[in-house]
């Protein structure tokens, strides 16, 4: 698939198959992610890849973090995804570094999520506030005072690509200055 393709065919995947995906694959994607551009080359993207009882544990948590709802189902949303990825950026000192490492993570999983989907596998990139929590910190043995989690992608084979979403034209989002 070229590079055009990817872009305009990606879509964001909530549903997937329940075939795993192979380790050497999962390496193969994220490896893509470290070609990303950064400031200073500090490379400041984390990857924690969630075994079972860990994805078990944090579907745990999403349940009950979400107030109201049918516990079950909330588990099961997040036992739906067949394998989860955590993505974490290192805090630095400065201000402006911190923001420019964020934007290089941003980056990585956009690169993440292109080569995956240039080799068949679907993702979401959830930045759902459970992502924050301390519990959910703890199960990804992620220190918060050096690290922050940006977000867990969900991979897998697509069950269903949905539709492509409408855009704004460009002539909406775009100005041109003298």
């Amino acid at each position: 698939m070229n590079i055009e393709d990817a872009i305009f065919s990606r879509r964001t995947i909530h549903r997937f198959k329940p075939e795993v995906i192979e380790p050497g694959l999962l390496d193969e994607i994220l490896a893509a992610g470290l070609w990303a551009q950064n400031h200073r080359l500090t490379q400041p993207w984390r990857f924690t890849v969630v075994g079972p009882e860990t994805h078990r544990a944090l579907a745990g948590v999403y349940a009950a973090f979400k107030p109201g709802s049918n516990r079950d189902a909330a588990a099961e949303k997040i036992l739906s995804k067949p394998l989860l990825v955590a993505v974490s950026v290192t805090l630095a000192q400065d201000a402006q570094q911190r923001r420019e490492d964020y934007a290089a993570a941003c980056c990585a999983v956009q690169i993440i999520q292109l080569m995956a989907w240039s080799r068949g596998v679907g993702m979401q990139w959830s930045t759902s506030p459970f992502t924050r929590l301390p519990e959910t910190y703890d199960l990804l043995h992620c220190n918060p005072e050096k690290e922050e989690v940006i977000g867990i992608l969900f991979f897998g084979y697509p069950a269903e690509v949905p539709a492509p979403p409408s855009r704004k034209p460009l002539h909406e989002v775009m100005r041109r200055v003298p």
